[in-house]
């Protein structure tokens, strides 16, 4: 590990990342040192910076394979969570910033998302199909409380009857619990919240401004009491880290009211290869090889594989292992066996009914 990469603890409070280091784009690397006269006890903490993006377009499409959803909306960009492991850090290089602590400080708010999610769903010929809200960065991050941009798609998508499914770890979700259940009544969607430990500790440490995992399961047993299909997200599983808890877990998420459940393995596409062991040698040094190994034992001796089917479940007799205690898991507790969809059928444009006519001309 590069040490002299490393941001200084003061600076960096509160924060994932344990560096801030030039994204691939970049042609230069810039990179702080200690001239001798304390230069470095002068520079200012990482801070939070909203900056206002008005956005061209809000629905992204996808042909992955691999998951679930072709078309998503992302409200924000960069995440003030900080979560370490988040496989979305290398996009914030697109915009010519860092993959570390760029990508939790410096975000951005499509403040028009509504406006032209209005626009793209009024579109003479639109096929309506579940969008995923937060797909990429989370919709219910600490700034949705001062811009409820998220609020603002919510209300979009059931003015018009379309359905969505929503990924998040904020408790910060049961604020639109008005909205979820009118929408849950008509089988409009379906709340996923992550839960990667159910250790306070290691929450702290990998997640440093997310919801506390208690407070996560709160929301799933608020949400699943007032009749929104809920479901908890093992994600990512780290192995030698949290994937001792995969049963807990579950466990505790059905307690709570989940009736389905998935999981993810850590994926490091990318800056996030270095982010990750930077992290990883300062928090956990007794088991940071082991962490490795483990890791590239499922992805064919590498960090990380991009192929379809393999990048979020791996291969291999560890793989297979996770696999196994999961499947063996769901079984105990009954879970994913209502095999929930979401309707498409309800799909309407405001101010026009199914009866209407074409006005002749």
């Amino acid at each position: 590990m590069a040490t002299g990469m490393l941001v200084h603890e003061e600076r960096r409070r509160g924060r994932g990342a344990r560096s801030n280091r030039a994204g691939r784009f970049e042609s230069e690397a810039r990179e702080d040192f200690d001239d001798g006269w304390e230069s470095l006890a002068e520079l200012e903490a990482f801070k939070t910076e909203v900056r206002i993006e008005p956005a061209r377009s809000i629905i992204a499409t996808n042909n992955s394979p691999d998951i679930g959803f072709d078309r998503s909306i992302n409200p924000y960009r960069g995440c003030e969570h900080g979560c370490i492991y988040c496989y979305a850090r290398p996009s914030h290089c697109y915009l010519g910033h860092s993959a570390g602590l760029d990508f939790e400080t410096k975000l951005y708010a499509k403040t028009n998302a509504a406006e032209l999610l209005e626009k793209e769903l009024s579109r003479p010929g639109y096929v309506p199909k579940a969008i995923a809200l937060g797909a990429i960065t989370d919709p219910y991050q600490p700034i949705e409380r001062e811009y409820r941009i998220t609020r603002s798609v919510l209300e979009v998508l059931e003015r018009f009857s379309h359905p969505v499914g929503i990924v998040t770890k904020s408790a910060l979700v049961v604020r639109d619990i008005d909205i979820l259940v009118r929408m849950a009544e008509r089988g409009l969607v379906k709340v996923a919240l992550s839960v990667t430990t159910l250790d306070r500790r290691i929450a702290r440490k990998m997640e440093p401004r997310a919801t506390t995992p208690w407070r996560r399961l709160d929301a799933v047993k608020q949400l699943s009491a007032a009749g929104v299909p809920t479901q908890v997200m093992v994600a990512p599983i780290v192995p030698a880290i949290n994937d001792s808890e995969i049963e807990r877990i579950l466990e505790a998420a059905h307690d709570a009211g989940a009736r389905d459940a998935g999981y993810v393995l850590l994926r490091l596409p990318l800056e996030l290869k270095e982010l990750f062991r930077e992290w990883l040698e300062t928090e956990f040094p007794d088991r940071a090889k082991r962490v490795i190994s483990l890791l590239q034992s499922m992805h064919g001796g590498r960090d990380y594989r991009p192929e379809f089917g393999l990048r979020q479940r791996g291969s291999g007799p560890y793989a297979e292992q996770i696999a196994m205690r999961f499947r063996l898991a769901l079984k105990r507790l009954g879970m994913n066996e209502r095999g929930l969809k979401l309707r498409t059928d309800l799909f309407q444009k405001p101010g026009k009914s199914r009866g209407d006519q074409l006005q002749l001309l």
